[in-house]
């Protein structure tokens, strides 16, 4: 038995192959939006140098062709590939990460900044740390408080903002 499966019996992860190819789909789409964009800029040389398509062009072209390799070797090798890109555990904890942060990312647009950051800081705290109510309350304020401080009052960048913050007058 090879590292890669060592001590994983069957159906105890997550195959690379899938992976692997979703991957490879994805960049080789990437690639192939970029070539079609550049191709609507022109990839010709003008009279003052290249046009804005000429390089992203030929990044695009290598984008594809290393993408379109890596997808051919992972089918023709679909039946043969056993190593495991991770175990169902591994998974779970990056789903643990994941879901809160796609929440986050999502409410920010209409809830603003400071409430999702600091629900997020809390959740993360009280889950996935070992901290009391008290440490856990007051560095879930405190942190959006301090951002506020810095950015809005110090730098006088704006960050997002949403209904609560307009309810209290900021």
């Amino acid at each position: 038995m090879n590292q890669e499966t060592e001590g994983a019996g069957p159906g105890a992860g997550l195959r690379r192959r899938g992976p692997e190819a979703g991957v490879a789909l994805l960049l080789l789409a990437g690639g192939l939006v970029v070539i079609y964009d550049s191709l609507r800029v022109g990839i010709e040389w003008a009279d003052d140098g290249p046009r804005a398509g000429y390089f992203p062009f030929y990044i695009g072209c290598i984008l594809v062709l290393s993408s379109g390799w890596t997808l051919a070797r992972t089918l023709l090798n679909w039946c043969q590939d056993t190593t495991f890109f991770s175990q169902w555990s591994e998974l779970r904890d990056v789903g643990a990460m994941l879901g809160p942060l796609t929440v986050f990312v999502a409410a920010v647009p209409f809830l603003g900044l400071y409430l999702p950051g600091a629900l997020l800081i809390g959740f993360f705290m009280r889950r996935h740390g070992v901290f009391g109510w008290l440490t856990t309350v007051s560095v879930s304020v405190g942190v959006p408080v301090v951002f506020f401080l810095i950015f809005e009052r110090w730098f006088l960048v704006p960050l997002a903002k949403g209904p609560v913050e307009a309810w209290l007058g900021f």
